[in-house]
């Protein structure tokens, strides 16, 4: 049996409710209409007002007659502009479902900038909100799919040409093997070797499959030891590290490699794009919140940068960064550290000026 379309299911419907209402009021009429009538008579011959027993069978077939004419033309006519009003109404129902039937055949064809239509039934309206919003989200993952795999195609061409280079070379004889060529090999394989980790712990992060075990750390220990560990690998104390944190903190519900792990990486980001001044670290409490800012008098970063520093592969030096090794990640990854650890994290710049890099986790 062949399944019916829903504007076909509404008219029907429609014209079932029609005829029902219509059937129910043709019998019951039938039934007692002539009853009435009779008793009508009755009540008029008893008042004396007229004399009509001989005529009644007469006046009451009349009546039947009249009333059923009537009763055809009445079925006639509402049939007809009921039928027409429940097409037109299932049409106005069924309509936007099959723009949206089409709507999302575009779609799952690939077209992913196309959206559904704004309806007068607040139902279907919301149905085709949710949809955009569905839409806009998928638009989005696959927009950030294409410019991963762009960003990943060049970020490995460049360590892999180079690598390819040098053993081409070396293969032709036209280059001596020395200490300091296998160095430079090294260093591209280790940068390789990061990309490819940076890239398993984003994936993994952004996926929420990393462990996460929150428990009550005490921060100022874990900022004391950082700092110290940053102090040493500054030559000739330029740029300084200062900490601001007092004793009394409270601490801080978090996973303490993971927090561990976004410091490091906000504080390797500070002094790689500050050559002189001051990197200073700030750790205080509001509310429930614990704040943790690190500053520094770098480079900073442009204004039209700034919704794009936690993004993937995003640099405010490209050249810079490459030298000293970045991979462009790192605060990809320290953003999802966060908020995995039900966190935020924000950013404020201003170029040639610094940057100021903070977060907040719950305390315990």
């Amino acid at each position: 049996m062949a399944k019916l379309s829903l504007i076909t299911r509404l008219f029907l419907s429609h014209l079932l409710v029609m005829v029902v209402g219509l059937g129910s009021f043709i019998a019951i009429a039938k039934l007692s209409s002539p009853r009435f009538f009779v008793f009508r008579l009755e009540q008029l011959e008893q008042r004396g007002v007229v004399t009509v027993r001989s005529a009644r069978t007469y006046l009451v077939r009349g009546f039947e007659s009249a009333w059923n004419a009537s009763a055809i033309w009445s079925i006639l006519a509402g049939a007809t502009a009921a039928g027409g009003l429940s097409y037109w109404v299932a049409r106005r129902i069924a309509q936007p479902l099959e723009e949206m039937r089409q709507v999302t055949q575009d779609f799952a064809g690939g077209n992913l900038q196309v959206r559904a239509l704004a309806s007068d039934i607040p139902e279907l309206n919301q149905l085709a909100t949710s949809f955009n919003r569905m839409a806009g989200s998928i638009e989005g993952v696959e927009q950030r799919r294409r410019e991963l795999i762009s960003d990943l195609t060049h970020e490995l061409r460049s360590p892999l040409t180079v690598v390819r280079g040098y053993l081409e070379e070396l293969a032709a004889d036209n280059i001596e093997p020395s200490p300091e060529l296998y160095l430079r090999l090294v260093r591209e394989a280790r940068r390789l070797e990061r990309l490819t980790r940076d890239l398993q712990e984003l994936s993994k992060a952004e996926a929420g499959h990393l462990p996460i075990n929150p428990r009550p750390v005490k921060l100022r220990p874990l900022l004391m030891t950082l700092v110290e560990r940053f102090v040493d690998q500054v030559i000739d104390g330029d740029p300084a590290f200062k900490l601001d944190c007092p004793e009394t903190l409270p601490p801080v519900l978090a996973d303490a490699d993971r927090l561990e792990q976004v410091l490091v990486n906000l504080l390797g980001n500070a002094l790689r794009y500050t050559e002189s001044g001051e990197i200073r670290v700030q750790a205080w409490s509001e509310g429930a919140r614990l704040w943790v800012a690190v500053s520094d008098t770098g480079i900073g970063i442009a204004p039209d940068d700034l919704p794009l520093v936690f993004e993937r592969f995003w640099r405010a030096d490209r050249a810079r960064s490459r030298e000293s090794g970045g991979t462009g990640i790192g605060l990809a990854i320290a953003r999802r550290l966060i908020e995995l650890q039900n966190g935020h994290i924000e950013v404020e710049s201003e170029l040639g000026v610094g940057s100021t890099f903070r977060f907040w986790l719950p305390t315990a």
